[in-house]
């Protein structure tokens, strides 16, 4: 008689979920910190025990098979009924726990973290929180690939594979080197939008939020952004524009959250006005447990207050 020394496991499951996800051996084995070979073999394993091929392994990653997607909608839900557990066992200590990968745009982690961090501890001390800063795309991919749980996106692009919840919106706003000490008489007139278009700029390179949604609305007027310098990174972009490069457009906030927010001069867009919006986002392909709903909400909250009128 047969007997099997190894079965699947919840680990078993883990690694190929993310492999599947992913697309990636590679990129799985960095996401879970475990080495490839190891990796490789626990799949290995799964796919023998339920006698199944789950993988297809190509040279340019690994996609489910047709029994591999239905391992993979099932285990989805099967490891998060165990993470449910997990922070259910937590509430009997009167706590929650797990964990929770927060994805941050670098003009609002400067002016987030900190605070969100420190009522994050305060409210939830036995669970996790993990944050990245990027660009609103690259984010949007984490999230589906499961690499985040929950981000800030600036201009998301609907997607059945992402749920959108509006936060606010922000004006975007002319930045220049300032010339001189500021005025101290009344608000700097608008520059209207094809005035600006008109003017050296420098400013992130596609697929930015910014830069497409600037080009977007220069289009509509018949026009393009004169761009002299594509620079990823609101810190670069403002010490150019103090250097003299150019000018940029970004938010009150960006400019404010700076080393030297003195060294520059913000005058309004209009006609019409520049306005990214922001929004929290969530995977729509896994159900959220109870701390990454508790956190959306400490997010929705804290962006209202740290962010409006900014």
């Amino acid at each position: 008689m047969q007997s099997y020394s190894e079965s699947m496991d919840l680990k078993q499951l883990e690694y190929f979920v993310r492999v599947a996800e992913l697309g990636s051996f590679t990129r799985a084995a960095v996401a879970l910190d475990v080495a490839q070979p190891a990796l490789s073999r626990q799949v290995r394993l799964l796919e023998v025990e339920l006698r199944q091929s789950l993988l297809t392994r190509n040279g340019r990653g690994a996609t489910p098979t047709e029994a591999g997607k239905l391992l993979l909608e099932h285990g989805r839900g099967i490891l998060h009924q165990v993470e449910r557990a997990r922070e259910e066992l937590g509430r009997v200590r009167g706590a929650l726990a797990g964990r929770v990968a927060l994805g941050l745009p670098p003009s609002v982690a400067k002016a987030m973290a900190v605070p969100l961090i420190r009522e994050f501890r305060r409210r939830m001390p036995d669970a996790t929180l993990s944050i990245s800063e990027g660009l609103s795309v690259g984010m949007q991919e984490s999230l589906i690939t499961g690499r985040l749980d929950i981000a800030l996106l600036y201009n998301a692009s609907p997607s059945p594979e992402i749920e959108l919840t509006p936060l606010l919106e922000e004006p975007l706003f002319l930045v220049q080197r300032r010339n001189g000490k500021p005025a101290a008489s009344a608000r700097p007139r608008p520059v209207p939008l094809h005035e600006v278009a008109k003017l050296p700029l420098v400013i992130p390179s596609r697929p930015n939020a910014i830069r497409m949604l600037v080009e977007n609305e220069m289009a509509v007027l018949g026009c393009r952004p004169q761009v002299v310098l594509e620079i990823d990174g609101v810190a670069a972009i403002l010490d150019l524009v103090e250097d003299g490069a150019g000018s940029a457009i970004l938010s009150r906030n960006a400019v404010a959250t700076s080393a030297h927010p003195q060294a520059f001069a913000i005058r309004p867009i209009g006609a019409p006005a520049l306005r990214s919006k922001l929004a929290l986002a969530m995977s729509s392909q896994r159900p959220a447990t109870l701390t990454q709903k508790a956190m959306s909400d400490l997010i929705g909250r804290s962006a209202q207050t740290l962010l409006a009128g900014c």
